[in-house]
């Protein structure tokens, strides 16, 4: 059984029933956050509250329970997340009103899901071999900031990654890099890093954070900028972040091989920070 919160109450999560005038529904009127959950212990947990509390404030939405509320229901639902490692998911939506319309209601309470489940973490083996991406035009809105639930564009994306074979697509915006379909983008070129600007065009992942600051604890400076699509082309290293893939080498961007073909060396003394965290993947 899968243990849910659902708005006041923890339930199985199949038996969550949601008002079809739910907003998340009618109109993706809401945000979410996906934690990361190792051996039961919640990573960088302030981080993502942080992050959630932004993008409610960005869409006018009061969650009707404070920071402490939200943190206990992460470390309740992470009492019995699958181990070794879960991800524990939270939307907050506008709630479900009396009547359908574009305007916020008057008088409407939030509706908040939270749910754990298995987190299959990217395998040493599959490290080492390194992953595929595949590139796309960035055709999204400009509030990427914001951790929205209207992810019909991260889905095409996904699954044009899939289809390709690929772990995910990078997205490309007037000759920019902007991100992938759910990851934040890193290039390396003669031993300097670089990744796009954390500005309303990308959303400022937790680990693209913690990459930049790990990074910069082993001396390795990380440039915030715009990065060109001919520097992505050209790099020696891409690596791609996110809570689900944590920090995963790209070796292959559509069928040309990246750098060696092989991770790279900064990739790989980022990631073994990382690893010091959280452990290694089997």
């Amino acid at each position: 059984m899968t243990l849910a919160y659902w708005t006041g109450t923890y339930l199985p999560l199949d038996d969550v029933k949601v008002s079809p005038l739910d907003r998340g529904y009618l109109f993706a009127d809401g945000v979410y956050e996906v934690v990361a959950v190792y051996d039961g212990r919640i990573f960088e947990l302030d981080a993502h509250l942080d992050r959630l509390a932004r993008s409610l404030a960005a869409i006018r939405i009061d969650p009707s329970l404070d920071r402490a509320g939200i943190a206990t229901v992460f470390r309740q639902l992470a009492e019995t997340a699958p181990r070794p490692a879960a991800t524990i998911y939270m939307q907050v939506t506008r709630g479900a009103p009396a009547q359908r319309s574009h305007v916020f209601p008057a008088a409407a309470q939030a509706s908040i899901l939270a749910f754990a489940g298995p987190l299959k973490r990217l395998s040493r083996a599959q490290q080492e071999d390194g992953f595929a991406l595949v590139s796309a035009p960035d055709i999204r809105w400009l509030r990427c900031d914001i951790k929205s639930i209207a992810l019909l564009p991260s889905v095409l994306a996904a699954q044009n990654a899939a289809e390709a074979g690929a772990l995910e697509t990078v997205m490309l915006r007037g000759g920019l890099v902007s991100e992938c379909a759910a990851s934040n983008v890193f290039v390396v070129k003669d031993g300097r890093v670089a990744t796009p600007i954390a500005d309303h065009r990308i959303l400022d992942g937790i680990n693209r954070r913690l990459a930049i600051r790990l990074a910069e604890e082993l001396g390795i400076a990380v440039e915030q900028r715009d990065v060109a699509e001919a520097e992505l082309r050209g790099a020696d290293e891409i690596w791609i972040t996110s809570t689900t893939k944590e920090l995963a080498p790209i070796v292959r961007l559509d069928d040309a091989a990246v750098g060696s073909g092989r991770p790279g060396p900064v990739w790989r003394r980022v990631r073994d920070a990382f690893d010091s965290l959280v452990g290694r993947p089997e």
